[in-house]
């Protein structure tokens, strides 16, 4: 289908405490899991996009190079304004142009959906988020674990051979 990656992931880069455990799911979790164990393919950026590379437009071409885009629910993304670009690249071509799927992690209880821009409310309304518990930041999850199995199951069928 000449894609790339499986999943593109966007999550709040800012590099305030509360961010550590996102980014410690970020380059350690959701790799061991999803690629090591499952044999995805993931786009991660501060990994995947390289120093120098105009940022929004490599963010861009692999979000097209991606089969699912993975959203990062907390209330640092949310409100950050530096994460509105990515966010509302992926929801115009998830919504407008219908080819990329969305998967929505919700990190940290949001509560109400209402500061939540229109796209992404209807994407939630549409087919809900995946509650991350906080039972499950104690030990790397298996794979399977109903976490990971909801993730899963809205990733590709088959992960592509490497």
């Amino acid at each position: 289908d000449g894609k790339t990656y499986d999943a593109y992931v966007i999550y709040p880069k800012n590099h305030a405490s509360e961010a550590n455990f996102v980014e410690y799911f970020v380059y350690q979790v959701m790799p061991d899991i999803l690629e090591n164990k499952c044999g995805y393919k993931l786009c991660i950026y501060g990994r995947d996009i390289y120093p120098g590379e105009d940022a929004a437009s490599a963010i861009e071409k692999r979000m097209q190079k991606s089969r699912r885009l993975i959203i990062l629910l907390t209330h640092q993304l949310i409100n950050s304004k530096e994460d509105a670009y990515d966010q509302h690249i992926a929801l115009h071509n998830a919504l407008i142009q219908n080819d990329t799927k969305v998967i929505l992690l919700e990190m940290e209880t949001i509560g109400t959906y209402g500061k939540l821009q229109e796209s992404l409310r209807f994407v939630i309304k549409q087919q809900g988020t995946i509650k991350w518990k906080e039972g499950h930041t104690v030990h790397p999850q298996s794979p399977n674990s109903k976490f990971w199995k909801q993730v899963r199951y809205h990733m590709p069928l088959t992960p592509r051979a490497s």
